[in-house]
Parts: C-alpha cells; sequence; structure tokens
C-alpha cells in the first residue's frame, strides 16, 4: 500500500513542477523563480520569456531522450546476467507525447495560467472518463459524485482570474489534453514503465527534425536561463516523472487516472506560496478540500461498493 501512495505522490509533484517550470520559461511576465539571501540582501531571479516555444519543446524532448537512456543503461549494467528487453513503447505514443508537449507550450503563449490549466486538465479528465466509458467502465453514483466535485473545485480554483480565452489558444491546449490522455492511457497497461518511457521520447524523433527545421529557417530565442530550464523540464520532471507516473497507472482505473491529475494545480499552487511567497488565500484551502474530497470519492468509492456488493452475496 505504501508503495502506490509514494509513487502516486512523486509522480503528481513532477507533473506539477514541470508546470511551473514552463510557465517561468515561456510566460511573457516575469515570474519569480527564485529569491536567495546574499549578503543579506534578496536577490530575485527573474525568467521573463526567457526562451520560445518550439526550443523549449525541443530540448525538453531532447533531454528526456539522454536521461531516460542513461537510466537504462545504469540499470541494465548493475544487472549481472543482462536481460533482453521487453519491448515497449511505440511511435503512437511518442507521436502523442510530442503534440502534448509542443500545443502546451505554444498554447501558453495566448493563455493565462488559470485559463489554460483548465482547459487543458478538463480535456485529459473528459478523454480519459470518456475512453473508458467506451471500453465498458461504468461509474457508481459515488465515483459519478467524486468526479463532479473535484472538477467544482478546480474551476473554483482557476475561475478567480479566469479570462476569456483566444480562440486558437484554447484549440491548442484542448489538443494538448487530449494527447496526454491518450499518452496516459497508452502507459497503463505498462511492466517496464522506464524503458517504455524511453522508447517513447526516442520515438519523438521524426517530429524532432521538423523542429530544427523550423528553427532554421524562422530562427529562435535561446537564453541560457531558458536552456536550463527546459533541460531540467525535459531530464527530470518530465523524463523521470513521466517513468514514475507510467510505473503509477496500473494501480488505477482510467477515470482515477484522471480524477488524481487534478490535484496538480493544487500542487502547483501549494508550491508557489512555499517557493515564490505567493499568500494562502481561502479559495484556495476551499478549492483544495473540494479536489481533494473529489478524489478521495473516487479512489474509494468503487472499492466501497465491491465490498457491499460481495458481503451482500
Amino acid at each position: 500500500m505504501i508503495r502506490p501512495v509514494l509513487l502516486t505522490l512523486l509522480s503528481l509533484m513532477a507533473l506539477a513542477a514541470n508546470s511551473v517550470l514552463c510557465r517561468l520559461a515561456l510566460a511573457p511576465e516575469q515570474t519569480p523563480l527564485a529569491e536567495s539571501l546574499i549578503d543579506g540582501a534578496t536577490e530575485r531571479v527573474l525568467a521573463s520569456g526567457a526562451i520560445d516555444p518550439v526550443s523549449f519543446t525541443l530540448l525538453r524532448l531532447v533531454a528526456g531522450v539522454g536521461m531516460l537512456w542513461l537510466v537504462i543503461f545504469l540499470l541494465s549494467w548493475k544487472k549481472s546476467e543482462p536481460q533482453k528487453p521487453v519491448a515497449g513503447g511505440s511511435y503512437r505514443a511518442g507521436f502523442m507525447l510530442f503534440i502534448y508537449a509542443l500545443a502546451f507550450s505554444v498554447a501558453y503563449l495566448d493563455l493565462d495560467t488559470g485559463a489554460g490549466a483548465l482547459v487543458l486538465f478538463g480535456a485529459v479528465q473528459l478523454t480519459m472518463i470518456l475512453a473508458g466509458w467506451l471500453q465498458g467502465q461504468r461509474l457508481h453514483f459515488i465515483e459519478w459524485a467524486g468526479v463532479l466535485l473535484a472538477f467544482s473545485g478546480f474551476v473554483y480554483l482557476v475561475l478567480p482570474g479566469f479570462s476569456t480565452p483566444s480562440f486558437s489558444g484554447f484549440i491548442l491546449m484542448t489538443l494538448a489534453g487530449i494527447a496526454w490522455g491518450g499518452y496516459t492511457l497508452k502507459g497503463r497497461g505498462s511492466r517496464t514503465p522506464a524503458l517504455d518511457t524511453a522508447r517513447n521520447f526516442l520515438f519523438t524523433w521524426p517530429w524532432l527534425l521538423l523542429l530544427i527545421l523550423w528553427l532554421l529557417i524562422e530562427g529562435g530565442e535561446w537564453t541560457s536561463r531558458g536552456v536550463i530550464l527546459a533541460l531540467i523540464s525535459g531530464a527530470i520532471t518530465s523524463g523521470l516523472g513521466y517513468v514514475i507516473w507510467y510505473a503509477t497507472l496500473p494501480f488505477y482505473t482510467g477515470t482515477q487516472a484522471a480524477v488524481l491529475q487534478l490535484s496538480v494545480p493544487v500542487i502547483a499552487a501549494v508550491g508557489g506560496v512555499v517557493f515564490v511567497s505567493e499568500p494562502v488565500t481561502m479559495t484556495l484551502i476551499i478549492a483544495s478540500l473540494m479536489i481533494l474530497g473529489g478524489i478521495f470519492l473516487v479512489i474509494t468509492g468503487r472499492w466501497y461498493l465491491q465490498r457491499t456488493a460481495s458481503k451482500a452475496g
């Protein structure tokens, strides 16, 4: 029981951290990245449009490939008798990963954080719930109540800062959410999450070549800060984070995994309070209770109903 909980927490924290890194690198406004005390003075490090979205996506995915295959090499090197790895990953999953990463980055040029998060995670949840329904998964009343409560809490969290999104930004972020939902569903049956994730990242190479061609023709905007943020996002919070996420998925149904991801904005908001000194508001507290309460209902609802049915039988 401890292992699933730990993996879930780590994966959700990685997803939240990845969102923060992307926002810091691409946001048009100045956003505090860190504050450090030097000689009694506070030095504020800012990242404002530190890199363009195409370059960010390219570096992010390339860094993910490098980190993941380094992990695979180290794991195989420690084995006394190297075994032939089980085939995993696919070009389809790699394409979904690429579409998510690129559409997510470009969409945030036209959307603010609240609107973008609402569109993204709303699309993820609807995609995964619809896919589960088409595969014959039926939600019980308690699970529906949990879904509605969690989604309502998420809307309540972002509604104060919500502005009407641009049509192109809305379409791109919806596409990113559908792609991430599909990528997550592809990983539910993974038996070798590290290898599968590494191959999925590697299988983005045809699309990365198109990004390189685009940058050669149109040019890009690179700063050392933007490059560092992209590499951290790709190697740590994307590469290693997605491995943990794939390892977590077998413990949950598609609906449960979809609702779990609604906790990511809450974790990111808490990270903003801790690391960026953002204020703790009553809106954040109420929304967090609603989202976490909804997740609790979805995760425990089916177990409770099945247990009740078995006792009755």
